[in-house]
């Protein structure tokens, strides 16, 4: 075991293996983490009850979201990935097949918290569990469609309107729960906070562009311009440029719930 770890933080440290991702993973690194995504959602999902799903609503809402957030990436029956995606290391997989090698719970999970390393993202922040749910549905169906049927369908359900800028995540904002700051600390990454600010207690990039976050729950004002109070943080990390027209902060598209959530986790950095 000793000699093994060695061997590894040799190769990590002499820059050895290329990160670059115009070079495959080596066949026994690509199956130690096939393995590994293997067993950790299964161990993830060994319990997580499921839905109906043969809903013919369900299905076409499915596909909709599918066709608006997926094919870009894992393309469909006789439709090609977009450019940008053919550029990632690993390779989206092609999802045809997927519904005969994963249970409906284990892609829900999938979709749900994304899959570090890989380009997929985590859609619990931008979909409702529902949402989730109908895609796995659809999937279900993805495997009997040919490249034929996928075009009819494309030209029978027209997509859903987009939502408007700001509005995305779960959309409801009845029966909003206090502030969970373990919730809030997960989606101080996933709106990408991370990239912006040193959060402690959050693994991020080493390069910043705002202002560290340490001590925030001690400042007077938040921003420089807004008296530190929790209502105002929701109102910040919300609408940032209506509190401050000339701010760098953008507008990410929190929904209430996460504002609250990372409101939470924020007041627990004192200095």
């Amino acid at each position: 075991m000793a000699v093994a770890a060695a061997g590894g933080a040799l190769v990590v440290y002499t820059g050895v293996y290329d990160v670059g991702a115009t070079t495959q993973h080596t066949a026994f690194v690509f199956q130690l983490l096939e393995t590994s995504l293997r067993r950790s959602v299964k161990l993830r999902t060994a319990d997580v009850p499921e839905p109906g799903l043969d809903d013919a609503n369900r299905v076409e809402s499915g596909f909709r979201i599918f066709r608006e957030h997926c094919v870009q990436c894992h393309g469909a029956p006789g439709i090609a990935p977009q450019p940008f995606a053919l550029g990632l290391t690993p390779t989206p997989a092609s999802l045809v097949a997927s519904a005969q090698e994963w249970s409906p719970a284990e892609i829900h999970w999938i979709i749900r918290n994304g899959i570090k390393m890989s380009g997929m993202p985590a859609w619990q922040y931008r979909m409702d569990d529902k949402e989730i749910w109908d895609v796995v549905a659809f999937m279900k169906v993805l495997p009997t469609l040919t490249p034929a049927d996928y075009k009819q369908w494309d030209r029978q359900h027209v997509p859903a309107p987009a939502q408007p800028a700001g509005e995305s995540g779960p959309a409801s904002d009845s029966g909003i729960r206090l502030g969970d700051a373990g919730a809030g600390r997960k989606a101080l990454q996933q709106y990408l906070c991370v990239t912006c600010h040193v959060i402690p207690g959050v693994v991020g990039a080493n390069y910043h562009v705002g202002p560290s976050l340490a001590g925030i729950a001690d400042r007077k004002y938040i921003a420089g311009v807004l008296p530190n109070s929790p209502q105002n943080m929701l109102r910040w990390l919300r609408q940032p440029a209506e509190v401050d027209p000339l701010t760098a902060m953008p507008d990410l598209g929190i929904s209430d719930q996460d504002a609250r959530d990372i409101a939470a986790f924020l007041y627990t950095l004192h200095n």
